[in-house]
């Protein structure tokens, strides 16, 4: 069966362009021009994939993407697109759950390889597709001394079997290191199973966490898939009291029942945990029992953000180019020593996620040079003028015409730096030559007068 995707975005070229492309290569496409016929057609048939513009004039993407993320009977994996979107909405569309974000214009080669990674991502981690293949023990990439002590405390943990707790920021690495655990222990044959508990939001949470019996059918749970091996819940703050008292229940007497079942079943699993939630809090405020912290909570650790051992950015670099080009047969580029240099100081709001997928975007959209200066700050979208600098007047105008004003102040300030070099400004935002000449006209920009 074809995979089923659907394209949100008010635009009806961009629509029609990107049906006409998936179609060509094989996939099912269906196109809604706004949120409510976007919300229509997943009622209708849920997709393997949508593919979401940002801005929309009755319900922003965000907005949208939110509402797929809580309706956990649709699973699809959603990818943002956006020609006005920055690094800060990336992270937070990312945060939100979305996969990836891609840039307009759309580049064919981006699209076509977004969409094919994730729909092979979420096939491999679609329960019925399990595979017990062992994973490849990686340690955290890094030299400082935060990341030399979690390399120590989890080659240590591997050699236990107790619950840990992971703390830390979206992006920062949990599942990675709760993976290092499980490829280093004497589990290491037996299934990681990685669930987000953003899973258990539709109602079915039970079902989904032990399973259920109808008559001789069985639908396993994820304590019973993960036998033998691991099951990490990312991120346990999140899971709401019914589940969290289940979860207790589980812990406590190492036994579970299948839903509609009578026979109890024994816990031969590692949990694993993780949240960026202050427990504590969450306790104080009532919304986690205590006694379950108190069992998942028997070794705390804490994976730090990117921000705090930046010194380590030069060797995930690399390490991320490497994994990118083995794995997915992108083209092989070095980092400048400038570029480096700006990325130690960055801030990574969204952490090593972040900054695996700044590396991806810059191998599949590059060229075959090394990566410099200009490129990353194009990626970072560095210079971009900021809304607050805008005259206040503007927030009264109707989106369009307001987006026309600051995209017509954005490229004017990017010719007048490059002198008026439409094709300093095209590498710079990371515009095709062509779509950038037709957006300076169609928003009536002199070039030789910007220039100056």
């Amino acid at each position: 069966m074809k995979p089923y995707i659907l394209v949100v975005d008010d635009e009806p070229d961009i629509c029609t362009l990107v049906k006409d492309i998936l179609e060509d290569e094989g996939y099912a496409v269906a196109i809604a021009e706004n949120g409510e016929a976007a919300r229509h057609l997943v009622r209708q048939k849920t997709p393997d994939m949508i593919l979401l513009d940002i801005w929309m004039p009755d319900i922003d993407g965000i907005t949208l993407l939110k509402e797929f993320s809580s309706d956990l009977t649709m699973t699809a994996p959603v990818i943002m697109m956006s020609g006005h979107g920055n690094v800060e909405t990336a992270v937070e569309a990312t945060r939100l759950g979305a996969k990836d974000f891609i840039e307009k214009p759309l580049s064919l080669a981006k699209l076509l390889h977004t969409v094919e990674h994730t729909l092979m991502e979420a096939k491999q981690n679609t329960p019925n597709n399990l595979q017990c293949v062992p994973l490849q023990p990686v340690p955290p990439v890094g030299k400082t001394v935060q990341i030399q002590l979690l390399r120590e405390q989890l080659e240590k943990l591997a050699h236990h079997s107790g619950t840990v707790l992971f703390y830390g920021e979206p992006g920062s690495g949990k599942t990675f290191s709760a993976e290092y655990i499980h490829a280093r222990s004497a589990r290491q044959n037996g299934p990681f199973i990685g669930v987000h508990t953003r899973q258990f939001h539709d109602g079915q949470g039970d079902v989904l966490l032990f399973g259920k019996e109808e008559g001789a059918d069985i639908q396993p749970g994820f304590l019973e898939q993960a036998q033998g091996g691991t099951l990490f819940l990312d991120d346990v703050a999140e899971l709401d009291a019914d589940i969290q008292d289940s979860l207790f229940a589980v812990l406590s007497t190492g036994k579970w029942v299948r839903m509609n079942g009578s026979q109890p079943l024994t816990l031969d699993a590692r949990i694993i945990t993780a949240t960026h939630y202050d427990l504590e809090q969450e306790i104080r405020a009532g919304r986690f029992r205590e006694d379950l912290y108190h069992l998942l909570n028997v070794v705390p650790v804490h994976v730090p953000a990117l921000r705090e051992h930046v010194e380590d950015v030069t060797e995930l670099l690399v390490y991320y180019v490497n994994l990118l080009v083995d794995k997915e047969a992108l083209p092989y580029r070095n980092f400048t020593v400038a570029a480096q240099n700006r990325l130690r100081h960055y801030e990574w709001p969204g952490n090593i996620r972040e900054l695996e997928g700044l590396v991806r975007r810059l191998l599949v959209l590059g060229l075959e040079t090394d990566i410099g200066l200009d490129e990353v700050e194009a990626a970072l979208g560095a210079g971009a003028v900021s809304f607050g600098n805008m005259d206040p007047a503007n927030f009264d105008l109707p989106l369009r015409q307001a987006r026309e004003q600051f995209e017509k102040a954005y490229l004017e300030y990017h010719l007048q730096q490059a002198g008026g070099s439409v094709g300093k400004v095209a590498r710079l935002v990371g515009m095709e030559r062509t779509n950038l000449y037709r957006k300076l006209r169609t928003l009536g920009i002199d070039t030789r007068r910007a220039g100056r």
